[in-house]
């Protein structure tokens, strides 16, 4: 019989899996990599995936096919073996995973140096946010990273990770870790992070998702840190939002930066 079914061009497709998660009746699997029609009967030709693909690589098209599996019908995705229960959506980079960091003491002494007046020519200007003498004790060389899980972005954050128990959490927007020279040290250490952006991002999405992490985690604690500039407050009102609708308060801080980097 000829009716609907989607078609997949594998040589766009980036193996992302958002359409994976959006077909409700498991046709659409990750395998190798890359999105695969599991079978055209599991395929209701509704198009729910179309337009979750990021690349175009999914269409609708009409062609002999078998009949559309009514049992089928409603029954979420199951993970394949090569989409883990643990993804937050069916690209293998993904994958959650914790990372065991350990406190470094930095030396930040300066080193000795022979004071000589600077002229005209030789003067330079210290960055915004610096001082001259947090400046001269900059030590060069790799700083720590303070990141303690992956993935970090928001919709990509599976709900059910276990590093989220328990935890204390900052949600971060996207641009203020650019903005704070010492981001990690100063707001990251010991925290889960996941970062976000209000006006790029679906804030709807960003509330649903926020509201499955803080309904099925017992998280500890909340720091929300944004930027100053006024569509940032989406952020804000995203995480309130998910905590009155999960039903879940916890102790909560708000920090906002200038765009040039300082606390507010």
């Amino acid at each position: 019989m000829k009716r609907n079914v989607i078609e997949i061009n594998e040589e766009k497709c980036v193996g992302c899996g958002l359409c994976a998660g959006a077909c409700m009746q498991g046709a659409i699997e990750i395998i190798n990599g890359k999105a695969k029609l599991v079978s055209d009967s599991y395929c209701d030709g509704l198009g729910m995936c179309l337009p979750k693909c990021p690349v175009d690589a999914i269409h609708l098209v009409e062609k002999e096919a078998s009949e559309f599996n009514q049992e089928r019908k409603n029954i979420k995705a199951s993970p394949s073996k090569d989409m883990p229960e643990t993804l937050g959506c069916g690209c293998p980079g993904s994958e959650a995973k914790t990372f065991e960091r350990t406190t470094i003491a930095l030396n930040v002494t300066a080193p000795k140096t022979s004071k000589v007046q600077p002229s005209l020519e030789t003067t330079k200007k210290t960055p915004v946010g610096i001082s001259e003498s947090s400046e001269e004790a900059i030590q060069i060389g790799e700083m720590p990273s303070e990141l303690m899980q992956w993935p970090v972005q928001l919709m990509l954050v599976p709900p059910t990770a276990p590093y989220l128990e328990n935890a204390d959490i900052l949600i971060a927007a996207d641009c203020t870790a650019f903005a704070h020279g010492d981001f990690h040290r100063t707001f990251m250490r010991n925290k889960v992070t996941i970062i976000a952006c209000p006006k790029l991002d679906d804030n709807v999405k960003n509330i649903e998702r926020l509201t499955q992490i803080f309904s099925s985690a017992s998280v500890k604690s909340i720091t929300v840190v944004r930027m100053e500039v006024p569509c940032c407050g989406g952020l804000t009102y995203a995480v309130k939002e998910a905590m009155l609708n999960a039903r879940r308060i916890v102790p909560y801080n708000e920090i906002t930066l200038s765009t040039d980097g300082r606390i507010l």
